[in-house]
């Protein structure tokens, strides 16, 4: 783990729109991880550009903090893990199954943060590209709205460790709950993490190595483009277009998302 003392906080804090940091109890933690949701995009971009995904602390501070890009989930939550440690927050890595968009049994390819506050321990994910989850309890069957009027809920389960679920805005309470993904607490390791991370962002046709993802929290909903297919919703309405040329995809990828890329590496995706 490295030491929270050689993190730019400023620099961090800076980068979400902040100039101080939040006290380090649970209303401090929900605020950061907000603001870091609403403010660093989740993306995999650097996969498809040959670039690869390097967790080495440093760059992944440059890469999302100094050149104000974005990452997938091993990278933010590193960089997330390491504001909670500057504030003051007793915190640490697990690693999890997501079941969304999945068939059979997943991988261990999504790592969040456990978080210990005044005897409770607290699921804080700030790097989940499908969605924004808000912080929740490790408490079975404890639930929290997100702020696109889904409702979040955490189960345990015997076989698979804690499980999170999702239901949709409007949906049946009796069948609508959608799993996200599961995990146990147990310790995990850097190794750990290269492991997953390696696995997740260099094995052929998966969903990260087979598509473009950039994704980001809105005040009251979520953005995300895949490939080519953008998409808007809040709790009231939907959005969905296709994006036709590079010069609209750069666009798009600096409005919407605060992403800058030239020309050469928008052509590089692969897209068009």
């Amino acid at each position: 783990m490295t030491n929270p003392a050689d993190f730019d906080l400023d620099a961090y804090l800076a980068r979400i729109g902040l100039k101080q940091a939040p006290d380090a109890d649970w209303g401090g933690m929900d605020f950061l991880q907000r603001q870091h949701r609403l403010t660093i995009p989740f993306e995999n971009l650097d996969i498809a550009l040959g670039r690869g995904i390097s967790l080495d602390p440093d760059h992944v501070f440059a890469k999302l903090v100094h050149h104000r890009r974005g990452g997938y989930c091993f990278e933010q939550n590193q960089l997330f893990l390491r504001a909670l440690h500057a504030i003051g927050f007793d915190a640490r890595p697990i690693l999890a199954r997501v079941w969304l968009r999945t068939e059979g049994l997943p991988p261990r390819t999504h790592t969040a943060n456990l978080v210990e506050i005044a005897g409770q321990t607290w699921l804080a994910d700030a790097g989940f590209g499908g969605g924004y989850s808000p912080p929740m309890p490790l408490s079975d069957g404890a639930e929290t709205p997100g702020p696109d009027g889904a409702l979040f809920r955490m189960r345990l389960d015997a076989e698979h460790g804690w499980t999170l679920e999702r239901l949709a805005p409007g949906a049946d309470r009796a069948g609508g709950w959608e799993r996200q993904y599961s995990f146990t607490t147990d310790r995990v390791f850097p190794a750990d993490l290269e492991m997953s991370n390696h696995w997740t962002s260099t094995r052929p046709d998966t969903r990260f190595t087979s598509q473009t993802i950039v994704s980001l929290v809105l005040p009251s909903g979520f953005a995300s483009l895949v490939d080519r297919r953008y998409v808007r919703h809040t709790a009231k309405e939907q959005v969905e277009s296709e994006i036709e040329s590079a010069k609209a995809y750069r666009l798009r990828l600096n409005f919407v998302f605060g992403l800058i890329l030239d020309e050469v590496e928008v052509m590089g995706l692969g897209l068009f």
